[in-house]
């Protein structure tokens, strides 16, 4: 197991006897996939960028332009951009630093580099074997599924459907390399709320809650999230996305102040308003426990984590440090956001771990897990994730022969407990 993990984050290496079935053997990798949503990087790139993001739907320039108004305010410019930069260097540095040689490239979803050319550009340097690692950590159709159907839709684009293999790291949604920075900042986070609150009134005793936040979703599609006909468990919730950001949660409390209340809440809703999604949304329950109900009392201070978020994107600086932290302010109540992984070394160390997880050359044996419902699948369980919208080829899922090399399949079992 990694070494550095503090006493209070209780990590298990334990076997996992359903996802067992969908861990891959390892192997010899030649080149790491980082892969993100992308995100403009100047006014002009804002409409072809949200065209990108709703793509198919039919949602004309004028529809598009009423929504563009977080990253107008921010110039244009999204930070993901930049940070993905940083996280590329960061891993290269965390590789180099092991002895560890093995090339990084960055694609994609909706904005340059995207996903196609990267993967075309991979192949043209001599790779044949890549391993795919995303910077969205849950289970859900666009965490996941969709992240899979990229590249199962770029390698038959670019032709490189049986020529390049493309497998992807599982799930680290509670990989103590994702969850140790968020304990961190959570302590920081409660210690600054209640130095507010006591330079408020003098007493740091006021009434505090911590909220985990994180990308609502359309509750059709959670329903779906981690939901397979081979998948045998119930999820809290309904949902392996909701289920998996409450265990992860109750790990941070746990390891921080067991004595603290907490809520999981939402933000980032878009869409039409008559289709259900995951609630409630963060501004709606800032305004519901600042008012205090029944035996509740009213919340003085909130320490708000982003639960969901890898990194400060756009839908960090704009819906919780624009649109949360105003609410909090015109509410009176003390707030603090604590940081996201972003290049945080543990997380970018954890990284590392997960691409070792998977390559014969330098295996790390271990899986390392916060909550019971980890380590995750290496190779999801078939029709995982569901798309309504209808079948793409996909990677990384059982039966499937998209992003194998010639002559394998995903899925085939290579021993016990294996699959490759």
């Amino acid at each position: 197991m990694p070494a550095g993990l503090p006493e209070v984050l209780e990590v298990s290496t334990a076997i996992n006897p359903v996802t067992e079935a969908g861990r891959m053997e390892p192997k010899q990798y030649d080149a790491v996939l980082l892969a993100s949503f992308g995100g403009p990087e100047g006014q002009d790139d804002v409409i072809p960028f949200l065209r990108n993001v709703t793509r198919g739907r039919g949602i004309p320039d004028e529809r598009l332009e009423e929504v563009s108004h977080h990253y107008r305010a921010f110039g244009g410019v999204s930070p993901i951009n930049a940070q993905n930069r940083e996280l590329k260097a960061a891993l290269e540095a965390e590789l180099a630093a092991r002895g560890i040689e093995i090339p990084v490239y960055w694609g994609n979803r909706n904005w340059d580099p995207y996903i196609p050319e990267t993967l075309q550009k991979m192949y043209d340097d001599g790779h044949r074997r890549v391993l795919m690692v995303t910077t969205s950590v849950y289970s859900c159709y666009s965490s996941c599924r969709q992240y899979r159907e990229d590249i199962g839709v770029a390698l038959e684009e670019t032709g490189l459907a049986g020529r390049l293999e493309v497998d992807k790291v599982r799930q680290y949604f509670d990989h103590p390399g994702f969850v140790e920075p968020f304990v961190e900042g959570t302590t920081a986070g409660l210690n600054q709320v209640r130095e507010a609150l006591g330079a408020a009134d003098g007493s740091r005793d006021g009434e505090i809650r911590v909220l985990f936040s994180t990308h609502s979703i359309p509750t059709r599609d959670a329903e779906a999230a981690g939901r397979s006909g081979a998948e045998p468990r119930e999820f809290e919730g309904g949902s392996a996305y909701v289920a998996q950001h409450l265990a992860n949660a109750r790990a941070i409390v746990r390891a921080v102040a067991p004595d603290v209340k907490w809520d999981l809440v939402y933000q980032s809703r878009s869409g039409a308003p008559h289709i259900p999604w995951l609630e409630p949304d963060i501004n709606d329950h800032l305004e519901a426990i600042a008012a205090g109900d029944g035996d509740e009392p009213s919340v003085k201070g909130v320490v708000i984590v982003p639960l969901g978020f890898v990194s400060d994107h756009m839908e960090v600086a704009w819906d919780l440090d624009t649109e949360a932290l105003e609410t909090c302010e015109k509410l009176g109540v003390a707030a603090v956001r604590v940081p996201t992984p972003g290049v945080h070394g543990k997380f970018v160390a954890g990284l590392v771990d997960l691409i070792c997880e998977r390559t014969s050359q330098d295996t790390i044996a271990d899986r390392p897990h916060v909550t019971d419902l980890g380590p995750w699948y290496d190779v999801c369980r078939p029709g995982c994730c569901e798309n309504f919208r209808g079948a793409k080829p996909v990677i990384a899922e059982a039966g499937t022969a998209a992003g194998t090399a010639a002559g394998t399949a995903a899925g085939t079992a290579a021993g016990p407990g294996t699959e490759r």
